[in-house]
């Protein structure tokens, strides 16, 4: 048999038992790639990571194996601006995708005598996706509509790696922002190398600080403010006298030609007279209520009396 060493190298043509005995001390698997050939072939290589490494491979494959989608999209003749836009949005984002697109124009009554009316809406609409597709089936007439087959410029799979570039793309700038935010803590930065608890111990030290110069502030304000006798407010006196006499200074020097008057008295208020007494009229005796006349009791109706006995006819009188 021909044997394959393990990176690849030829060993040459070995008997079965020198290949096994080289497997055993390389603790290696011998494993056959090319029994068909003459002499067969054989390697030595480790089976389970090469088994791993297949599925690997194989799960990769289908991974990036895409099915190719033909999505449709329609038109009217009289199809409305903002309408045709969205529809041509639309065919964007298929091809982008890598998806095919089929645009389908539909006739209805005599529309279907213009077809050149179609074909010139399928080519401006081809125009507007010249960027992402191709025409891979010119306009052409199925009953009563009008189709035109436009492909991908890239196939889905390109779409995707793509797709998961710019996506990679967007997180590293995503990290290397958010890297140059973030705080390095691995050596202590001034202020910030104290732990959360210094800092709000400092904090709180720094408020019960102020606010004790606060309150020291206000008891020096209060022992240097001078001190202010209550005032007495003087009790509301009744009515002075009318004629009262101004009092006058006694300390005046001896030296003044008027005497010193004394006041003059306050002459006594006059007595109010006194009121006379109120003498209370009699009052009149109530007049006495003329009593209801009786009223007479109605007379009892007579007895029918005996009716009048009717005289007898006189003979030869007629009624």
């Amino acid at each position: 048999m021909r044997l394959v060493g393990p990176a690849g190298e030829q060993v040459g043509i070995v008997r079965i038992e020198d290949a096994l005995r080289l497997a055993v001390e390389s603790d290696l698997d011998l494993v056959e790639v090319a029994p068909t050939a003459k002499p067969p072939v054989c390697k030595l290589m480790d089976f389970g990571k090469y088994k791993y490494e297949a599925a690997v491979k194989a799960r990769e494959a289908r991974k990036n194996q895409t099915n190719t989608v033909l999505k449709e999209i329609r038109f009217r003749l009289k199809i409305d601006t903002h309408d045709y836009e969205t529809k041509v949005g639309h065919a964007l984002r298929f091809l982008g995708a890598g998806d095919k697109v089929k645009a389908m124009i539909q006739f209805r009554g005599r529309e279907q005598q213009r077809p050149e009316m179609g074909i010139r809406l399928l080519e401006k609409f081809a125009a507007a996706v010249a960027e992402v597709g191709v025409i891979e089936s010119s306009p052409r007439i199925d009953g009563r509509n009008m189709v035109m087959v436009v492909g991908p410029l890239k196939n889905k799979a390109e779409a995707k790696a793509e797709a998961r570039r710019l996506e990679q793309r967007e997180n590293d700038k995503a990290r290397a922002a958010d890297s140059k935010n973030r705080i390095d803590t691995s050596e202590p930065q001034g202020d910030l190398g104290g732990s959360v608890a210094d800092v709000i111990e400092s904090d709180i030290m720094e408020k019960l600080a102020k606010v004790r110069a606060e309150a020291a502030a206000e008891e020096a304000a209060a022992l240097l403010a001078p001190k202010v006798a209550p005032v007495k407010t003087a009790p509301v006196a009744a009515k002075a006298p009318a004629k009262a006499a101004p009092a006058r200074d006694t300390a005046r020097p001896a030296t003044a030609k008027a005497p010193v008057r004394p006041a003059a008295a306050a002459k006594p208020a006059v007595a109010a007279p006194a009121p006379k007494p109120v003498v209370a009229k009699p009052v009149a005796a109530p007049k006495p209520v003329a009593m209801p006349k009786p009223v007479a009791a109605p007379k009892p109706a007579g007895k029918p009396g005996p009716k009048p006995a009717t005289r007898a006819a006189k003979p030869g009188t007629t009624k």
